[in-house]
């Protein structure tokens, strides 16, 4: 059993990204580093699509983001290695 495992909530299918960010090949605690600098760039209320290629921080990023006061709307496997975190921000 893997020590991270990510849950999955499906984001609502009507959901539109105003930006999306590939994130793949990066490691935690990187990938919420620069997720948190992308959504500080962002307006609020505007949302952020994440792609990570790590169970890690599939599990990592969405709790992280959520402490800082976003809302994540999804988190959701996309293929064999991919997960798309959609998040909303604060």
């Amino acid at each position: 059993m893997s020590r991270w495992n990510p849950i999955v909530i499906h984001a609502p299918k009507d959901i539109s990204a105003d930006e999306t960010f590939d994130l793949k090949g990066e490691i935690c605690p990187y990938t919420f580093v620069k997720s948190k600098l992308m959504l500080e760039m962002m307006e609020s209320g505007q949302i952020l699509q994440i792609i990570v290629d790590n169970d890690e921080s599939a599990t990592n990023v969405p709790k992280s983001l959520t402490n800082e006061g976003n809302t994540v709307l999804g988190t959701e496997k996309i293929n064999e290695t991919d997960w798309m975190i959609t998040v909303r921000k604060k």
